[in-house]
Order: C-alpha cells, then structure tokens, then sequence
C-alpha cells in the first residue's frame, strides 16, 4: 500500500486503538489533518493547546488507556509542555504529536520552529524526531509501548512537514516491539513478598500508604481484601484517592501537608509502613529528618529511580503493585491489633468533633459545605476532577471517594487550570458517568475558553466554581506565615453565571447552604452542560484549608481549625 506519512500516522493510530485525538491544526500539522476523517478516529478540537494535553491526559486517567494530544510546531508545540510535564510528574501516559518546519530548515529559526524535542527531554518518558517517513511507523508503535509500559509517561513525536508529505510502500510493523536498554519487566521474588508478609506479622502499629500505583496496577480490589483479612489501616495519597474506600472503618483519608489527623499522627506513631506505589513527595512526608521515626519502611515501586530516592527504607522492593499484593493475599493473617485501631479511632472521633465544633454558625456558605453537598446528592458516584488550590484540597477532604480513577487531579506538578480540560478528556473516556469539575475562580479562568469545546462537543460536564475572591490557598499562606499581607491574591472576577450561559450552558449561583443544595440538584439531573458559581467565604477561618503542616513541620506538627472563642468542647475542653 502507498502511504504517506500523513496517513501513515492515523494508520498506525487506528491500530494502538486510538478512539480519540485532542488538538488543533496549524500550518506545520494540516498536512497529517488532511485525511483523518477517511480513518474514523475522533478528532476534539481544543481552544488553547495547552487544554489539549490535559484533556489527552484527563482520557488517560479515567480510561486507562493512552491519551492522544495534536498539535502544530512552534508555539503551538511549545503551549503543550505545562500538560506533558502534569503528565510526566503524575505517571500518565500519552503520545503528544507535534508538526515541525522542514527538515531542511530545522536550525535555520524558520517561521514557527521550535527546538521541541529539546524543550521536552526532561519532561517527557521519551521523545522523538523522524526525519526519515521509513521510520514512522515503528516510532509510533514504540511511542505507544514506551508510554504505557513499566511507570506510565507521555511521549513526544515531532514530525516535519517532509516526512508527512513522503510517500512510501507501507506495510505495519510486525512481532513485539524491541528496544534494547528498555527494561519494564519487574518480578516479584517470593521470598521477599514473605518477608514483607512476615514484617505485617510482627508489626503491633502498622500503616499501609496507598499511592497513586495502586490503581496504575490494577491492585486496588487486592488491597482492599488484603487489609480486611488482616484488619491494616490504611492512608492514601491524593493520587492514591478511591484506591481504598474513603469511608471504609479501615481508611485514614489522605496523608500529608493537608492530610487528616488520623492518617498523619498514624504515620508518626506507626512502627511499620508498608508503602504501596508512591514517591514520599514533600507534600507528604512533611520534614525528612522526623518522618515516621519508629516505623520500619518496606517500599513497593515499578520504578527502582523512586527506592530511597527521597526517604530511606528498610526493604525496597522493585516490583509491579499488583503482583506483590498478589503474592501477599495467601500469607497475610488478622492479628489483635485491638489498641492500635482504637487508638485510631480517638483520633478520627476528635477530628470530627473539631470540625463541629469550630463551625461558625451563619448564612455564609464555605468550600466544604459545597463540597459535602455535592458528595451527598451524588452518593459519592460521580467521576470528580479538581484543579489546584484550596478547591482542590476541600474535594480530597470532603468528597469521598470508594473506586479507582474517580477522582482526577493533577498532584506533582500541582497545574492550575488543569480542571476543566481534564474533565473533558474525562467525559469522553467515560460518556456514561456523571463528570464533576471542581475549581477555584482563579484556576478556572486560566482555560476557561474550554467551556466552548465543552458545548460543542455536546459534554454534560457539571462544573462547580468556588468563588472566594482570592487566589484562596496563596492568601491562606499569607494570612498565616506573611503577616497577613494579602499581596497580589484579591481577585475581581466576571460574573460566572452571565458568562456561562453566555457560552450556551445553564447556570446558577448559591450562595447558602439551601441554595447549594438546589442548585446541586438541578444540575445533578441537568442532561446537558450546566455550571454552579458558589460564592464561599473567602477570608478568615471559614475560608481556609485545615488540617495543615506548615513548611518545615513533622506530620504531627499541623495546625488544625481553630475552636471558636466561647465554644466549649468536651474533648478540648482542657
């Protein structure tokens, strides 16, 4: 068959399964658009390049399966790399491909070069350049293995105009890929996986920390049946949230800076941990030098780069999730662990008691009151995706969570304005599942020009705004350790509902819990594309994120709500 290199690519797209391309054609890339349609893989046309690789990315994470991003060269491609370096820090994968000048003219500042292969090598898994359309097929093909192969990441394709116009005899490449020095494959040594079991066995104050691998693995069912069979608590990552049941009696809830007491007092006072999938970044650690003093540490991760990297363990074990919770479930046994689990519970019971207690009763609504009635109308089944601030933390703390890739966010890079364009990478993975945004007003106008793609792809997105007034957790951070300067964080911001509906949604405001509550309704049934502006207290207690460890603090060292003046609490009260 003669092909070109323009279709080349969608041939072999077709092939890795691909359903669905997020991007936006230029000058460098319209020769590779120019036969899609003859191929039938569906084409997202995104507002801004950016929302293109956080939408691939947002597909990727609900579906499991690789994200696809397509752009032009140049400042097209350039726009791209906030979204592959989301992806990259969270273990995404995704194939972004990129048009670039002639090969004639690479080097030579041609109209909308740019050096994309170098401005990405430290972002990315892998990336490539072809210059030769002989090569293309099999670099496709290896994009996609590398990308979702051993530790998930995105792979960059840059493509000359050349080499989408060359014409060759094209035949698919055939037998397994082969990438000499590429190694993914990880076994499991029996022995260790009895030792880890023996560990559990001895320990009187063990914790398991769930991360964001326990889902990639496709171990979450196994966790859950390991830690009832031998009754373990368990705390999660944000990333790791609905790899464990939040609600479940076993679950601690998220760990770390804005973690809850529960699971960061556990982790102190715990004399094993058995780590699960994740990298002990600082936001969850809090200070190195007094994490988890009395445990033993047994580290499980696909990727070796990751073992004693950040916090130094005891046993590191180089090895898929899945399978070491495989070889644990027939050795793992229920000890009386009776203290340890009530202790526990003392902690849950005041915690809770606090955030009652400290509550100050006025019409005002606040982010978890929003949060909380989104979680209850929903029943805690919708497919939520947060963007990054105060919002972002008020859905890991409010909105619980029970399966994996149910709740979206973007955790290592922390990428403001990832919500929107997530969400709609989100729907279109699952068209089935009712899709929650969550943002703050300042993440959200970063790409809301995404409520355009979301009307015309006809996505019955819900979206919440959380309207502070403030770029809410840098103020928060002001109000506490820069004596209170609010510098550069008071937003004036459109009124959201006229701008909605102006874009063809439906739209309301509340700005009570009552209000709330119905206007949550009305969109929990809406069948189309709907946005709530909930307008939530913005300064003060009320309108700050708690539990929290302030920077160079232990786990053990956060600052909870503050009580009220005047309001006795049988547990604080002394």
């Amino acid at each position: 068959m003669r092909r070109t290199g323009a279709q080349i690519v969608w041939e072999m797209l077709r092939q890795e399964g691909v359903e669905v391309v997020f991007g936006m054609p230029g000058g460098s890339i319209m020769t590779t658009y120019h036969p899609r349609q003859e191929y039938g893989v569906r084409h997202v046309l995104i507002r801004h390049e950016q929302a293109a690789a956080h939408a691939a990315d947002g597909y990727a994470r609900a579906s499991g399966r690789v994200g696809v991003a397509m752009t032009t060269s140049g400042p097209g491609a350039t726009n791209l790399t906030t979204g592959i370096a989301t992806a990259m820090m969270d273990s995404i994968p995704m194939v972004c491909i990129t048009g670039q000048v002639r090969t004639s003219s690479i080097g030579s500042d041609a109209f909308q070069e740019a050096d994309i292969t170098g401005i990405t090598l430290p972002i990315t898994k892998h990336n490539y350049l072809v210059t030769d359309v002989h090569d293309l097929a099999r670099t496709i093909r290896e994009a996609f293995h590398i990308a979702s192969t051993g530790r998930p990441g995105p792979v960059l394709i840059d493509l000359p105009v050349d080499v989408q116009t060359a014409e060759m005899d094209f035949k698919p490449p055939e037998g397994d890929v082969r990438l000499p020095g590429y190694r993914c494959e990880a076994p499991i040594d029996p022995a260790t996986v009895e030792r880890i079991a023996a560990a559990l066995a001895d320990a009187e104050r063990p914790v398991i920390l769930a991360g964001h691998g326990v889902a990639l693995s496709g171990g979450a069912h196994l966790l859950r049946t390991m830690v009832e069979t031998a009754e373990l608590p368990v705390a999660t990552t944000l990333l790791g949230k609905g790899s464990f049941p939040d609600r479940h009696p076993l679950a601690l809830g998220m760990m770390g800076m804005h973690g809850t007491p529960a699971a960061n007092y556990a982790i102190q006072q715990a004399d094993l941990l058995l780590v699960l999938g994740m990298r002990f970044d600082d936001r969850v650690t809090g200070c190195l030098d007094r994490y988890a003093p009395h445990a033993r540490k047994i580290h499980v991760d696909l990727d070796p780069a990751e073992i004693c990297k950040n916090v130094q363990v005891d046993l590191g074990v180089v090895a898929d999730v899945h399978d070491v919770l495989e070889g644990l479930m027939p050795l793992v046994r229920r000890d009386d662990r009776t203290a340890w689990i009530e202790r526990i519970a003392v902690w849950k019971s005041d915690a809770a008691e606090r955030e009652i207690v400290s509550h100050l009763q006025s019409d005002a609504l606040t982010g978890p009151e929003a949060l909380h009635e989104i979680w209850r109308t929903t029943e805690g089944n919708a497919l939520v995706v947060t963007d990054v601030g105060q919002n972002q933390m008020w859905a890991a703390q409010y909105y619980a969570s029970s399966r994996p890739r149910s709740f979206l966010s973007s955790g290592g890079l922390g990428t403001m304005g990832f919500a929107l364009p997530a969400a709609i990478g989100a729907q279109i993975a699952k068209p089935t599942n009712e899709v929650w945004v969550v943002a703050g007003d300042g993440g959200f106008q970063m790409n809301i020009q995404e409520l355009a793609t979301v009307v015309q792809e006809e996505l019955p997105l819900r979206i919440a705004v959380l309207n502070n007034g403030y770029l809410g957790m840098v103020r928060q951070w002001q109000e506490h350790f820069y004596d209170g300067r609010y510098e550069a964080t008071k937003l004036w911001n459109p009124d959201f509902v006229r701008l909605a509906e102006a874009y063809g949604l439906e739209a309301w405001r509340g700005t009570t819990v009552d209000e709330a509550h119905d206007a949550i309704e009305r969109a929990h049934g809406c069948g189309s594309a709907c946005l709530i502006e909930f307008v939530v207290v913005g300064e003060g207690e009320e309108g700050n994120v708690y539990p929290m460890v302030p920077a160079g603090a232990a786990l053990h060292e956060m600052m909870q709500r503050p009580i009220p003046v005047g309001v006795q609490s049988r547990r604080w009260s002394s």
